[in-house]
């Protein structure tokens, strides 16, 4: 029980702990808008670690077989999928900044918690690596002919609340830059670079996919 438990923790941060385009977003996101809605984001991440923990708990290396023959597609959506993130945070973020000078102009609606959840939770499931990589986990870990119903529970478990608290963490430091950087300047160089890196990111996962 205790293995399964340090094995679904490191597996949580293993996958978690690599700053990529989603957590980027993230960050950039949380820093805009509130702590509260970035912290739903950020569970948004983590259950679909957790959901991708759990087929791969269940299903094994017996997955692996039918999920690459799509990685190259899904590669596509979720760099697709990032770059219209990148360039709507980019509008917004121009938008914004003119609002100040133009007050005739209307404010977009801010994106609520529950809409940031389940964005995040289906930009992540877009990552077919995932998935993979939980699955090799626990082929490992499969050491005897049988594996129980409560270990795996424990490493799905642990694997989740590894996740998300990196992701919350992330959440507070979108936080933290939200607050430190109130000027309208500001938020607007932040918005552009942070939507600059995720476009740099999602290219980098389209050429991947070639």
């Amino acid at each position: 029980m205790i293995a399964a438990l340090v094995a679904g923790l490191l597996a949580g941060y293993g996958i978690a702990i690599p700053v990529g385009a989603v957590a980027t977003y993230l960050v950039a996101l949380t820093a805009r808008t509130s702590l509260k809605t970035g912290a739903f984001a950020a569970l948004g991440v983590a259950a679909a670690d957790g959901l991708y923990a759990l087929i791969a708990a269940l299903g094994g290396a017996a997955l692996t077989p039918f999920v690459q023959p799509v990685v190259a597609p899904l590669r596509w959506g979720a760099a697709l999928v990032l770059i219209a993130l990148a360039l709507r945070g980019t509008t917004t973020a121009i938008r914004h900044f003119r609002q100040r000078r133009s007050p005739t102009t209307t404010d977009d609606r801010p994106i609520s918690p529950a809409g940031a959840f389940w964005s995040l939770l289906g930009l992540t499931m877009l990552n077919p690596l995932t998935v993979i990589y939980f699955a090799a986990l626990v082929l490992g870990m499969q050491t005897s002919a049988t594996v129980h119903v409560l270990e795996q529970a424990v490493f799905v478990a642990a694997a989740f609340a590894a996740s998300a608290s990196w992701q919350l963490l992330l959440a507070g430091s979108g936080a933290l830059l939200g607050r430190l950087i109130t000027g309208s300047r500001g938020r607007l160089a932040t918005a552009l670079i942070s939507s600059a890196v995720i476009i740099f990111l999602a290219l980098h996962l389209l050429s991947s996919a070639t």
